[in-house]
Formats: C-alpha cells, structure tokens, sequence
C-alpha cells in the first residue's frame, strides 16, 4: 500500500478463544483456550440494536446481503465507509455489537505507541500473530487498570468512537480485560476510516500487512486486505468470530468491519461464514462506496 497504511490483521494464531486475563497466556491446545468448545443445546444469540449512525444501503445490495445470510447457519454482520470518510458507515446483517476480543489489539497499541513514541516487539508479536502475553504486556506499560483503559478511549474517541467503553476490572474469568470491550461493527468501520488515513499511526498499521499465514481465513482471501481480527466464546458457549481492515475496490478502498457467530457455536464454522462473507465482498467490490484518504 501506499505511505499511508491500512489497518488489518487476524485472531489469535491458532487458539480458540483470546487474550487470557493474565500475562500468563495459555499456549494452543490448553484446557484454557479449547478450539473446539461442545455447541449448547441452545444456541440463541441476543438481538442486537441496529446502529443509530448506520447510513442507507441500496436495495439490490442490501438484499444480496440477505440471501447471502439467509443461507449461511450462523447470525452475521457486516459495516463499512469509505476510506477517509468515516462519518459514511453502512451496516448490514443482524448481528452489530459484542466483545472485541483481539481486534482491541489495534487501538491498544496505537495508545502504547502515543505513550511511549517508538514500536517494540511486543506491538509487534500482538498484531502479526496476535500475542496475548505480548498484548496484556502493553496494558500494562500503560499503567493497567483506569490508566490503560483511559489511554485506548482516548485513541478511539479520536477515531470517531467517543461512546466506546474500555473496561477497566475484569469482567470474564480467563480473559483479558481489554478484550471485553463491546465494540460495534459500526464503529470499528468508523475507526478504520480515519485511522488508516493517520500517518502517526504507520508504526502499528503497517503491521497489519505482515500476519502470520495460518490466518488466512476470511478478510485473508481477499489479495492486498490489510486486518485484524479476534473470537472467543460467549457466555453461552457460542463463539464469535469477527475481523476488521481495509480492503482494496476498482473505485478505491473500503473500510470493513465483519461479525459471525456459527448456530453450532463452533470456531471453525464461524471462520467458515466469515470466508463466505469475503467472497461477497469481492463479489460486490465495485456496488461499495469506496475512497481514499486525503492528502494535504
């Protein structure tokens, strides 16, 4: 891409579920973060309110977005705004808001990167395979707690969401804190379009080009798509699986924002809606509006 990066970039590199709680971060195939939990008997997935500042869709598009749903087994969602103009989100689907898991990863380090003004291995190894032990480190050099959840609203309230909340004391046994931040598709679609304009952000976006290859699933499939993504299991044992960045169109690029969550509850069928979300999105490259950041 060009001086100007984009963000993007995966889940966890290979584990079930993300950002354990403490820097102790359990290694793949631990009881911690099983990657395949047994599906409820249940799995119903709350409704969400749609997004207030969600822009008009076209009829034709967002009807294709409907069968699309219609035949995946998993509730989803979708959001984006051109590049360099965030206040022009759209969002589709039924699904809207939940925890960020790993996609807080990005804003995260972009508020360690204020603190501190130079990259480090841990930006690094939390973004291109997405590190727990690396990311509850930058939380920590923070200042943990209010300080550190402070310092990340204050980069998202920059990037056009001020109502998003950081928590700050641990709201799920066995996961980070920061993880848990409730962070709609909306405003992920919103902080990427401003974000991926902002030069001072290079050191963290530039990043989200070099991801590990075993996670090329979804927003992966789509050539020159810099993302981030995150999943973990909800309290009913359903796993979320979401993804965010900027993927390249004939008229420009487009800030994504991308949400599954499998009627089975598993990890792999979400990945699997996720990648048939992707392939409409390169199927509708051209019916999103697209931009491109301004320079000057």
């Amino acid at each position: 891409m060009a001086s100007v990066a984009v963000v993007g970039a995966f889940a966890l590199y290979g584990l079930g579920s993300e950002e354990a709680s403490s820097p102790a971060v359990a290694a793949p195939g631990s009881p911690l973060v099983p990657v395949a939990p047994p599906s409820p008997e249940l799995p119903v997935v709350p409704t969400p309110q749609p997004d207030p500042a969600a822009s008009p869709i076209g009829d034709d598009l967002a009807a294709s977005f409907q069968e699309l749903s219609s035949g995946l087994d998993a509730q989803i969602g979708f959001a984006y705004a051109p590049l360099g103009q965030p206040d022009r989100v759209t969002l589709l689907g039924d699904w809207s808001s939940g925890p960020a898991w790993s996609t807080i990863k990005v804003p995260l380090a972009l508020a360690l990167l204020r603190e501190t003004g130079t990259s480090s291995s841990a930006m690094q190894s939390a973004i291109t395979v997405s590190d727990n032990a690396a990311a509850q480190s930058m939380w920590e050099q923070l200042g943990g707690g209010d300080a550190a959840a402070g310092k990340i609203e204050e980069v998202l309230a920059e990037a056009g969401n001020p109502a998003t909340d950081v928590p700050s004391e641990l709201r799920r046994a066995g996961f980070s804190i920061f993880g848990q931040t409730d962070w709609s598709l909306a405003d992920q679609a919103r902080f990427l379009a401003r974000t991926a304009c902002d030069p001072q952000a290079a050191p963290v976006t530039d990043l989200m080009g070099q991801i590990a290859s075993g996670q090329q699933w979804g927003l992966g499939t789509i050539d020159g798509t810099y993302f981030k993504g995150g999943w973990g299991p909800g309290t009913d044992g359903l796993y979320l699986v979401r993804q965010f960045g900027v993927v390249p169109t004939p008229t420009g690029r487009v800030a994504v924002a991308l949400a599954a969550v499998a009627n089975s509850g598993a990890f792999g069928d979400g990945t699997t809606a996720l990648s048939r979300i992707a392939t409409w999105v390169q199927e509708h490259a051209g019916d999103l509006d697209a931009g491109e950041c301004q320079v000057g």
